[in-house]
């Protein structure tokens, strides 16, 4: 059996690695618990010239002056009540979890989209809601208990970065409660599970023959790309209309033709080129009146 969350928490350890776990393990420094040790992921080739940095949760971490580890196994060598899981991006053995109650920030409305990447899938699937949950961890992915959730509306214009950061700020204002007010008893899942995979690498790549407000929520998601004379360009800001007489990939201006619709090109990053507005981009293109995007 797991052990429960006690009553009153005053040392914890935090795991996290990305940007968007510095937020939580900032605020709970500040609210003044006890943080004897961060466990993160390694140092790694980041960014432009692969250069080995560490994760933004160790260099917040170091800042802070709490001990940084990579491994698991550190765990056995503090005291803590409580570990705090945000974007740790690695799964807790069952022997971890009978010693040691974790609870997970989640960035969706559980049991619904469940796994690794459900602000993605939700944005994906068009989803006009989203949510983020403070539940207990489990041997099983995502299946604990609910100590606290909130719903947050999933604007159809809104970016993943901007959708993070703002399930990043709900989410963290409900684990201070949970520290303030005590995490009680956690609820059940109510519902259908429903996964959200990793986003793989062809996910990204735009499929002209799809729907405008699909494509659009492609990308949204930031790494959107498409063909031009062989040639990638990124898709990095746009918008879509759902009238078009435009064929799929066909180009007029900035407007592009879809399966149904159109988007227009805002913004785009032409590979081996700084990012610079789509007309620009345009402007200095040669091509053919049969030329089409995606080709």
């Amino acid at each position: 059996m797991l052990p429960d969350v006690p009553q009153e928490v005053k040392r914890i350890a935090y795991l996290g690695t990305p940007e968007i776990a510095v937020p939580p393990l900032r605020a709970l420094h500040e609210f003044g618990l006890d943080i004897p040790i961060v466990i993160t992921g390694e140092d790694k080739r980041r960014g432009r010239g692969s250069k080995v940095t560490s994760s933004p949760v160790k260099i917040e971490s170091e800042r802070l002056g709490i001990p940084v580890a990579h491994d698991l196994t550190a765990l056995s060598n503090v005291h803590v009540d409580l570990g705090i899981v945000v974007a740790f991006g690695q799964i807790i053995p069952s022997h971890i979890l009978t010693k040691l109650p974790l609870v997970n920030l989640h960035f969706s409305l559980l049991p619904k989209w469940r796994g690794a990447a459900p602000v993605e899938r939700a944005i994906l699937e068009g989803d006009e809601f989203t949510g983020v949950c403070v539940m207990k961890i489990e041997p099983t992915l995502d299946t604990g208990g609910i100590y606290r959730k909130d719903v947050v509306p999933l604007n159809s214009g809104v970016s993943l970065e901007k959708a993070r950061n703002e399930l990043c700020e709900k989410g963290t204002e409900l684990l201070i409660d949970c520290f303030k007010s005590g995490f009680g008893v956690p609820k059940p899942q109510i519902g259908d599970a429903v996964y959200a995979h990793k986003i793989k690498p062809e996910e990204h790549r735009i499929q002209w023959t799809q729907s405008a407000s699909q494509i659009h929520r492609v990308i949204r998601l930031g790494n959107a790309w498409t063909l031009v004379g062989g040639k990638r360009v990124r898709i990095l800001e746009a918008s879509f209309d759902d009238l078009a007489d435009l064929k799929a990939g066909e180009i007029k201006g900035v407007v592009v033709g879809t399966g149904k619709g159109s988007i227009n090109l805002i913004t785009v990053k032409p590979e081996g080129r700084n990012e610079l507005p789509a007309a620009d981009w345009i402007n200095g293109l040669r091509l053919g009146a049969e030329a089409r995007l995606g080709e």
